[in-house]
């Protein structure tokens, strides 16, 4: 049994500045995590322009062994 529409509703966003993180598919490769510079699909979806650690640019389009983790805002102390 086929079902479709699983997934529905459920995608990547992100915004300028946060980090994706590849995950290694293969034993012995390491993780990659790269500086999301600009979005190219709407309201935060993939495509994204990526900044590599090495300082290489690439456009991703992002698979299920990748994930967007967004900066923790710096708080204020009092």
């Amino acid at each position: 049994m086929l079902i479709t529409g699983l997934w529905e509703g459920i995608g990547m966003h992100a915004v300028v500045g946060d980090r994706l993180h590849v995950h290694g598919r293969v034993v012995g490769t390491s993780d990659q995590t790269s500086e999301i510079i600009e979005i190219r699909g709407p309201d935060g979806e993939p495509p994204y322009l990526v900044r590599r650690d090495d300082g290489h640019e690439a456009l991703v389009f992002p698979g299920a062994d990748a994930s967007v983790e967004h900066p923790q805002q710096s708080r204020k102390s009092t």
